[in-house]
């Protein structure tokens, strides 16, 4: 070790106060430690000797290897040192600058080394405190330039803001106009710098909170080291910080932005994560930045407003010279345009009086209908092999009857008033399914192709009534193909969209399933096609068409919620287009319906039959007993409720829907279910009613046989009430 004892030497440098002087011996620990260090670094002789200097290096310095270097340096070349923040026993920092000397005896060996400390923190921070103030200087120089030349207010307020980010240190910053958007938020943003703009959308504006309003009302700049612990902050501080999601701020920085008059225009708003970013000398640069922005914001709004005056007026002489130019040709469209509203105005008053006319005759039709064929059953059911004449008569009444029936619902189905039952469906396969009955039901004469597309939507439709509506199509094709031809039935996904439904307004836009029938016939002119849906409109010599088939085709489709398009030119054949809404929701498989033997009662089954036309209950109520169930009869609702209360047993309750008496025979339904819970229902009916059907479809769980029907028909309907659940 280095003897150092001489009083002489002691005192000499605990006389420099201002510099510290440490001696080291060759491996770098302490020998000696003067007043000067002391002072400067706070530790004293006696808790430094035979210690080293890393402690007064941070961690990041001792990685460097800044201290090391040192000694090398004063080894290799007589002369070591640098200069940095150094470590204070009580935490402080110092900007030290130092050199370091190797102790030799001549050129002998290194017996030790001198450091030589002397603290330059204030010339440091003065230096660091000018290099900030040129930095900012040079940035608001920038701005202004640049704000100077900009007449586009969107892009001066972003020059502001990413001056602002510069200026700041900050990770983001934003620029609030102080007003009112149409949500009623209070300050509605303008620009980022940053950020993306999705990072502010799942947020509300800022409102007159504490920490917003002191910026908005012009109170001054609000600048806080954390604002997650500023009481301003509200009830987020000091526990949860930011909300979920946002962008994390620690140190906040808001300067308000004046106008000439005073007005505060908004408010620039910095953010970063970590804690004490902004400083005073930032402060004072964004106060000469919102200062610029306050007078460029409102010469771009003079500049902008004297534009827009301009513009309007421009636009306003263009339209004026427009409209003298076309006046003419203008009210000849709003004329024709007029016409055509009223046109199908008219057109639409007709075929809803049409409708409502035909669904009452269809009404009182089925009604004696299904006395009619009711009997005729009855007779063919009973009559004796050996009367082949009478057989015959009662055979060829009967097809009478069902043609009737089929016109009836025909009727019903263009007044749309007949109750449809829809399931969900694939067209393609429903489509593949009527290929065999097409080709017979049209002869060898016409040739059938069917296009199917591939991935088709599904579709929730009554299967058997699109079934019929095509098979009328088809038909109505074959019939305009006299020398034979090609029909072409067609499916695809397809949309509908807003420009379309805005011309025909009783379509509603989005995605549909089309089917098309298109055939190689003599075609159609203009006067036909305008008239080709109405009931009993048909180009057909008399005996060979009723004029319901496309009739009943346009009811269905309306009826489900669908568009009907026909297309047509003479020589060139008719297509015809079906669409259908897409089923959104999930489809759910329905089992095919078995043909099998007539079901009959068990012992003991009872069925409330409540029926106000006599001759339709006498029918009913004699099929039933021949089905060998125990039948008890109605002809109002109020009776048949009293009987209900007299049966030790009634199973089923077999209502017609519109009955006399103030009742109908849905709401005979629900008082009879409180007096038997477990009481099936069937209704019946020639004519849907909104009792238990609404928008053209049945309500949920309600099972139904319309007028008329068969012997047959109502034994199973019957007996699969019975037997399903609910």
């Amino acid at each position: 070790m280095i003897e150092l004892n001489a009083k002489t030497l002691s005192a000499i440098l605990d006389s420099a106060v201002d510099t510290g002087i440490i001696t080291l011996d060759p491996e770098g620990d302490v020998v000696s430690w003067n007043a000067g260090a002391e002072r400067l670094l706070g530790w004293t002789e006696a808790e430094m000797r035979g210690e080293r200097l890393e402690r007064l290096f941070d961690a990041e310095d001792i990685k460097a290897g800044r201290l090391a270097a040192e000694f090398e340096d004063a080894r290799r070349t007589g002369k070591g040192g640098q200069e940095g923040w150094r470590i204070r026993k009580d935490g402080e920092r110092i900007w030290a600058i130092g050199e370091m000397a190797p102790i030799r005896d001549g050129d002998g060996p290194i017996e030790g080394f001198v450091k030589i400390v002397r603290d330059r923190t204030d010339w440091k921070r003065a230096e660091s405190a000018l290099h900030e103030e040129t930095r900012i200087l040079g940035i608001l120089q920038r701005a202004g330039s640049a704000l100077n030349r900009e007449p586009d207010l969107d892009r001066l307020v972003q020059t502001v803001t990413d001056a602002g980010v510069e200026l700041s240190g900050a990770q983001f910053g934003a620029f609030f106009y102080n007003v009112e958007n149409d949500a009623g938020e209070s300050y509605t943003l303008y620009t980022l710098s940053g950020a993306p703009r999705s990072a502010f959308e799942k947020f509300p504006m800022p409102r007159n909170t504490a920490v917003f309003a002191p910026t908005f009302n012009g109170e001054g700049i609000v600048r806080s080291d954390d604002i997650t612990q500023d009481a301003r902050y509200g009830h987020n501080a000091p526990r949860s910080g930011m909300p979920d999601g946002h962008l994390p701020v620690r140190s906040y920085l808001a300067v308000p932005v004046f106008s000439r008059s005073g007005e505060v225009l908004g408010g620039l708003f910095f953010g970063h994560s970590s804690v004490g970013v902004f400083s005073e000398s930032s402060e004072r640069g964004m106060i000469s930045l919102a200062a610029e922005a306050g007078v460029a914001i409102d010469n771009a709004n003079l500049s902008r407003s004297a534009q827009r005056e301009l513009d309007q007026r421009r636009r306003a002489e263009a339209a004026l010279r427009e409209l003298n130019a076309t006046l003419e040709q203008q009210v000849a469209e709003r004329t024709e345009a007029l016409r055509r509203n009223e046109e199908a105005l008219r057109q639409s008053q007709k075929m809803e009086a049409v409708g409502q006319l035909t669904g009452g005759v269809a009404h009182d039709f089925n009604n004696l209908l299904q006395v009619i064929i009711g009997n005729l059953d009855i007779l063919n059911r009973n009559l004796e092999d050996g009367s082949p004449r009478l057989q015959r008569a009662a055979t060829h009444a009967m097809k009478g009857a069902e043609r009737a029936a089929a016109l009836t619902q025909r009727l019903l189905a263009f007044s749309r008033r007949q109750p449809l039952d829809p399931k969900p469906a694939n067209l393609n396969t429903l489509v593949g399914g009527l290929s065999e009955l097409l080709q017979r039901t049209l002869g060898e004469a016409v040739s059938i192709e069917s296009v199917q597309a591939a991935g088709l939507w599904q579709v929730e439709v009554d299967a058997n009534e699109l079934e019929a509506a095509i098979l009328n199509l088809a038909v109505n094709a074959r019939d305009a193909m006299p020398e034979g031809g090609k029909l072409t039935i067609e499916t695809a996904n397809t949309h509908i969209d807003e420009a379309y439904a805005a011309v025909h307004t009783e379509v509603a836009p989005g995605q549909y399933v089309m089917v098309s029938v298109s055939d190689t016939g003599v075609g159609m002119n203009g006067a036909t096609l305008d008239q080709v849906f109405e009931p009993f409109f048909t180009t057909k010599p008399v005996g060979k068409g009723t004029g319901l088939g496309l009739s009943q085709v346009y009811g269905f489709v309306k009826q489900s919620g669908g568009h009907v398009k026909i297309y047509s030119e003479l020589g060139q054949g008719t297509t015809i287009k079906i669409y259908l809404p897409r089923l959104m929701r999930a489809a759910i498989d329905v089992e095919t319906e078995k043909i099998g033997p007539i079901p009959e009662g068990a012992a003991e089954e009872t069925i409330l039959v409540l029926e106000d036309d006599d001759d339709v209950r006498t029918y009913s109520v004699e099929c039933l007993r021949e089905l060998g169930y125990r039948v008890v009869e109605a002809h109002d609702g109020p009776s048949a409720l009293r009987l209900l209360e007299r049966q030790s047993r009634v199973d089923l309750l077999f209502t017609d829907v519109v009955l006399p008496g103030g009742m109908t025979g849905a709401q005979v339904a629900v008082e009879a279910r409180k007096l038997v819970p477990t009481l099936k229902v069937l209704f019946t009916t020639g004519y849907a009613r909104n009792a238990i059907v609404h928008h053209g479809r049945l309500d949920k769980g309600v099972q139904l046989i319309t007028k008329p029907f068969t012997f047959s028909d109502l034994a199973a309907r019957v007996r699969d009430t019975l037997d399903g659940a609910g």
